[in-house]
């Protein structure tokens, strides 16, 4: 699969990467080439919760509810 990432410039040093396609997906690294490389974790790390996710709601018997918590 193939992503599309953000890299940005940190103010204090290093850069920050998003990925669009993956709310919630960030990392950052000390070099461009880190910062890349953390974010090939950072997705197949996210993938693999999404799995994980798509296991419980197709296991028999298991409910499973979204709920709202304020802070």
């Amino acid at each position: 699969m193939k992503f599309n990432i953000i890299i940005e410039p940190d103010k204090e040093g290093g850069f920050n990467v998003s990925v669009p396609a993956l709310d919630g997906c960030y990392t950052q690294g000390e070099t461009i080439e880190e910062a890349i490389e953390n974010a090939k974790e950072a997705i197949l790390c996210y993938l693999e919760g999404l799995e994980k996710v798509n296991q419980i709601k197709s296991t028999p018997n298991v409910i499973t509810k979204e709920i709202e918590v304020t802070i």
